[in-house]
C-alpha cells in the first residue's frame, strides 16, 4: 500500500509541471501586466529646425486579449539626448541652447493578434515633455525650462518570444504645444506577468 501511495505522489509531481505548462500555453499570450525597456531614434522639431537624437526609457501596461482582439492601457517615462545650440557665447553673438528632457506618456492601444505570436497595434494618448533652454552672452547665463502638453499617436508590432517575454518595434508621432513635435522609431524588450 505504501508503495502505491509513493508511486501516486511521484506520478502527480511529475505531471504537475506539464499541467502548469498546458495552462500557461492556453492563456492568451498578450494578456496581463507588462514592463519593457525602450530605445531608438528621436527627431525633435521646433520653429523649423530639428535635432536627431537617441531616446530611451521604461514602459508599463496592462493588456486584455479576447480572441484575436486586444485592448490595453500603458504608460512610459523616457528621456532623450536631443540638444541644439547656436551662437558663440559673446555679447554680439549670444549662445542659445535648447534641450529635450524627460517625456511622460499615458494612453491606450488596440490591436489584433496575427499568427498567434504577433500583435499589430495602434496607440494614442497624452504626453508631457520637458524642454530646457539657456542663453549665454559671455558674462551671464540664463536658464529656463517648460513642460509642454501634447498628444501622441503611433503604430507597432510586438512578437511573443516566449510565454512571458516579447520584443517590439514602434513608430510614434507626438505633437506638443508651442510648435514642438517629435517623430520616434523605438525598439523594445519586455516581460509579461
Amino acid at each position: 500500500m505504501r508503495s502505491i501511495v509513493v508511486a501516486a505522489l511521484f506520478a502527480a509531481s511529475a505531471a504537475a509541471p506539464a499541467l502548469a505548462q498546458d495552462a500557461a500555453s492556453e492563456r492568451a499570450p498578450f494578456t496581463g501586466a507588462r514592463v519593457e525597456g525602450l530605445a531608438g531614434w528621436d527627431r525633435v522639431s521646433a520653429n523649423g529646425g530639428h535635432d536627431d537624437a537617441v531616446t530611451y526609457g521604461l514602459g508599463a501596461g496592462y493588456d486584455f486579449q479576447t480572441g484575436m482582439g486586444l485592448v490595453g492601457i500603458e504608460g512610459e517615462v523616457a528621456d532623450s539626448d536631443a540638444k541644439a545650440c547656436v551662437g558663440s557665447a559673446t555679447a554680439a553673438d549670444p549662445r542659445l541652447c535648447a534641450k529635450a528632457g524627460r517625456d511622460l506618456y499615458v494612453g491606450g492601444r488596440v490591436g489584433t493578434v496575427v499568427g498567434g505570436k504577433t500583435l499589430l497595434y495602434a496607440k494614442a494618448g497624452y504626453t508631457n515633455a520637458r524642454a530646457s533652454g539657456s542663453l549665454d552672452d559671455g558674462t551671464t547665463v540664463i536658464r529656463d525650462h517648460q513642460n509642454l502638453d501634447g498628444v501622441r499617436v503611433g503604430a507597432g508590432a510586438e512578437y511573443a518570444v516566449g510565454p512571458n517575454s516579447f520584443v517590439k518595434a514602434e513608430y510614434r508621432y507626438s505633437n506638443y504645444e508651442k510648435g514642438v513635435s517629435r517623430n520616434q522609431v523605438v525598439a523594445g524588450f519586455g516581460f509579461r506577468f
